[in-house]
C-alpha cells in the first residue's frame, strides 16, 4: 500500500518506482526484495540500494547515490564523472554546470589530484574554465579570459609556482596577451 523512498536527489522517484516493478497485485510475501534492489542499483546515479518489506503493508527503499565531481568533455559529449573518472550520467546542463570541466583522453581518470592541487591556489583556481590532459602527459589550464597556461610534464608545481609569481608582480594573468606566429 505504501512504498518510501529516501537518499534519491539526482535519481528521480518514479525511476526508482518503475524498477520496483509493482503491478497492484504483487502481495508483500511474494514481493522479491533482493531482484528489485538490483534492477534499482543499475540505475545511473545509484550508488548503493537497498529494498526492505516492513510489514503488513509498506515497502522501504533507501540509496546512496554517486557523487558528481567534474564534467568530462570527450570528442563533443559531455559527462558527469566520479573523482575516481568513472562516468554517471551524461552532462545535461542543470546545477551541475559549475562542476569543474576536464577535456581529454585519460581526464577523467587523471583529475582529481590535479584539480585539488590547482585548489591549494585559491587566487588561480577561481579563474580556471578547464583542465586539458594533452596526450595524456601534461596539463593545460584554460582561464576565464581565453589565456591558455601549457603547463610541462614535470615541473607542474614550480611551474604553477612561477606563473602566480609572475601574476603578483607583473599582472601577468590579467592581462590582454595576444600571441603571433610567423613574421
Amino acid at each position: 500500500d505504501e512504498v518510501r523512498v529516501s537518499g534519491n536527489k539526482e535519481t528521480s522517484e518514479i525511476d526508482i518506482l518503475e524498477r520496483l516493478d509493482l503491478d497492484g497485485w504483487t502481495s508483500l510475501i511474494g514481493f522479491d526484495a533482493e531482484a528489485a534492489r538490483a534492477r534499482i542499483a543499475e540505475l545511473p546515479w545509484v550508488k548503493v540500494a537497498a529494498v526492505r518489506k516492513v510489514y503488513p503493508d509498506e515497502l522501504e527503499v533507501r540509496i546512496e547515490e554517486r557523487e558528481p565531481f567534474a564534467i568530462w568533455q570527450h570528442g563533443r559529449q559531455l559527462a558527469i564523472v566520479e573523482r575516481d573518472g568513472r562516468v554517471i550520467a551524461p552532462f545535461e546542463g542543470g546545477r551541475h554546470a559549475m562542476l569543474p570541466l576536464v577535456i581529454g583522453y585519460g581526464a577523467a581518470e587523471r583529475a582529481a589530484d590535479f584539480v585539488n592541487r590547482i585548489r591549494q591556489h585559491p587566487e588561480l583556481a577561481s579563474r580556471v574554465k578547464a583542465y586539458i590532459r594533452v596526450a595524456e602527459r601534461r596539463w593545460d589550464l584554460r582561464l576565464e579570459n581565453g589565456i591558455t597556461i601549457r603547463l610541462p610534464e614535470a615541473g607542474e608545481d614550480a611551474a604553477i609556482a612561477e606563473v602566480l609569481r609572475l601574476d603578483r608582480e607583473e599582472g601577468l594573468l590579467s592581462r590582454d596577451i595576444a600571441v603571433r606566429f610567423g613574421n
